[in-house]
């Protein structure tokens, strides 16, 4: 198991919405919704954009071109257009710091 990424600090991150970092050559989606952070990738499965432009509530991100909604936690698509989930990745808070787990 490789070692967690810093992602962000959690100071930089809206009390609900969502910031793109780069982990690994990928673009991640760093969340907060609820007081929890989640990690998410950060391309729509429906349409090549950026989730993290998308709004953020109750758990669940809203992709801002086409209306596709994700569970944050899953990556379950909540609501069409788009149908397939995207990935996940396991999210600790230490300090400030939010770190990512790429790989199990």
């Amino acid at each position: 198991m490789t070692a967690p990424l810093k992602a962000c600090a959690l100071s930089e991150l809206p009390e609900e919405g969502a910031l793109r970092v780069e982990l690994d050559g990928k673009p991640v989606c760093i969340a907060r919704s609820g007081g929890t952070v989640y990690a998410i990738g950060d391309i729509c499965s429906h349409a090549d954009v950026s989730l993290s432009e998308g709004d953020v509530e109750d758990g669940h991100i809203e992709c801002w071109l086409h209306g596709s909604m994700f569970d944050l936690a899953t990556g379950a698509p909540t609501g069409l257009p788009a149908t397939k989930p995207v990935p996940t990745y396991a999210v600790t808070v230490e300090g400030d710091s939010v770190l990512v787990q790429m790989e199990s």
